[in-house]
């Protein structure tokens, strides 16, 4: 293993020598051994997959992102970080379908606090943990809410450049109105979709939280 994250790193450094290094970088070598794993230890694709990552981070300017960058969108409460790990131990990503409205701000901003927020996920993931849930209540979804590009990035991102991180995907109390939208995103999904559960908010606060950790949604 360590003989392939060391071939990984040298063709990284031979091929892209432009990439950034450290954290992150092309010579992380824990990151290295991350993707190779998603790749199935096969170093031309983790070359590959690691290179686009490497890239996008650099070119997004995700090390830039912080509370005070993300803080208008944020301030809607459409999504956040909730202050307590799941029963799993996993740290849990809370999206309000109800509050996000398409146009209302730049793809970019909306972009970035979900980056931020997978970033704030992973940097609390308890020792011997690898993965987040994302719990997304759709109590009071509209079809002004649905948002197929935005949707498409979110998996692009955990898909391309934070693979093997998402545990699980709750959909809460889904109406019949989600149904059509539903159809529309799950072929994106692919082998995601086998991380998905429609579930109610009951069993949401009976199986995935202790009773003094339940999300406000959710009490």
């Amino acid at each position: 293993m360590l003989q392939l994250v060391a071939e990984v790193k040298t063709k990284l450094e031979n091929q892209h020598s432009n990439l950034p290094v450290g954290k992150y970088g092309r010579d992380d070598e824990e990151m290295i051994l991350w993707f190779l794993k998603d790749r199935k230890f096969s170093v031309e694709e983790t070359v590959s997959k690691l290179t686009k990552a490497i890239s996008w981070r650099k070119d997004f300017r995700v090390s830039e992102l912080s509370e005070e960058s993300v803080k208008r969108v944020a301030e809607t409460g459409k999504a956040y970080l909730h202050n307590y790990l799941d029963v799993h131990g996993r740290p849990v990503l809370i999206v309000e379908g109800s509050k996000h409205f398409p146009g209302e701000f730049k793809p970019q901003e909306d972009e970035s606090l979900c980056v931020f927020l997978i970033e704030k996920a992973l940097s609390i993931l308890p020792e011997g943990k690898q993965e987040m849930l994302v719990v997304i209540n759709l109590r009071g979804f509209q079809t002004q809410n649905a948002d197929v590009k935005f949707f498409t990035f979110v998996l692009d991102a955990f898909y391309c450049y934070y693979p093997r991180r998402l545990g699980q995907v709750l959909f809460v109390d889904a109406p019949f109105i989600f149904k059509p939208f539903w159809q529309l995103v799950k072929p994106l999904l692919k082998s995601y979709a086998s991380l998905v559960r429609f579930c109610s908010a009951k069993e949401v606060k009976e199986e995935y939280f202790a009773a003094d950790t339940i999300p406000a949604s959710f009490k």
